[in-house]
């Protein structure tokens, strides 16, 4: 990919100069009341300063996409970021949430068109950075499910863990993300007629990314969004005849992507902490 290939139109800041978006956008001239030490026009340290912060910003969004910026290269990366920061400035100092809407950005980016799997492998990679971050809470213990009786199980509700995500895409996310980011050196095979669908989880302190099997996704697509474990394996029956709940449901629990065990008289929840209620389920 070739960074000429990006091209901008901009207006010019008004009269009362746009700092802000003459900042951001180095297409556009120094806005008008930036002055130097001997009073005339500086628009060479307003350069500078603008250079500063849009390479800060470039940079941050390199953290956060870092397979992204592997699979485009450093210079188009590099120029889409700056497209990208003139059409969303960063609304907060935290420069760590900056790029939320990088991913539909480059979805929606004419010149990624033939590349459409980019902008999932960079959901993928927001969906980590929202792992990572999120609030920690005790991982559901499998045993709090063992007590249900039998008859009762297909109708409780299992709540997501916090740091718990899902996505879904009819490309190789997975693999791709594997091979330009976490195992670069040891790349597993991309078959890029492969829809993947991941489930990230962090129990504990490391992020977690797994592969789900056929239906895996619909199961817990379901269970998030707050269905009985009954309705949730009917429709990963649905998307995926193949599906097989005992090992998606081992591999949930085992990954930590739940938190508390709701059942269907909406009596409260059932943690791995509920001694004192576990015996009445």
């Amino acid at each position: 990919m070739q960074a000429d290939r990006i091209s901008r139109e901009r207006k010019a800041p008004d009269g009362n100069g746009d700092f802000g978006q003459a900042l951001l956008d180095a297409s556009l001239p120094s806005p008008d009341g930036v002055i130097g030490p001997d009073g005339k026009p500086a628009p060479k340290r307003f350069n500078v300063y603008r250079n500063n912060v849009i390479v800060s910003l470039i940079e941050a969004l390199g953290d956060t996409f870092v397979a992204v910026r592997r699979l485009l290269g450093d210079g188009y990366f590099g120029a889409l970021a700056r497209e990208y920061i003139v059409h969303h400035p960063p609304t907060s100092p935290v420069l760590i949430w900056y790029g939320k809407s990088f991913p539909n950005f480059m979805a929606g980016f004419p010149p990624l068109q033939a590349y459409p799997y980019i902008a999932d492998v960079g959901r993928l990679e927001w969906a980590w950075l929202q792992s990572y971050h999120a609030a920690d809470a005790e991982p559901l213990d499998p045993a709090v499910l063992g007590d249900v009786a039998p008859d009762a199980v297909g109708q409780v509700r299992i709540e997501r863990h916090p740091a718990a995500r899902l996505i879904s895409s009819p490309w190789p996310i997975y693999s791709l993300i594997q091979a330009n980011r976490f195992a670069p050196d040891d790349p597993p095979a991309v078959d890029m007629q492969e829809g993947q669908d991941v489930l990230v989880a962090r129990p504990e302190i490391e992020v977690d990314l797994l592969c789900l099997p056929p239906g895996g996704a619909a199961f817990l697509e379901a269970l998030f969004d707050g269905a009985a474990l009954e309705d949730a394996a009917g429709r990963a029956l649905t998307a995926a005849p193949e599906f097989q709940l005992p090992v998606c449901l081992q591999t949930a629990l085992s990954a930590g992507v739940f938190s508390a065990l709701v059942p269907d008289n909406g009596q409260g929840h059932l943690s791995a902490k509920d001694d004192a209620t576990r015996g009445a389920l």
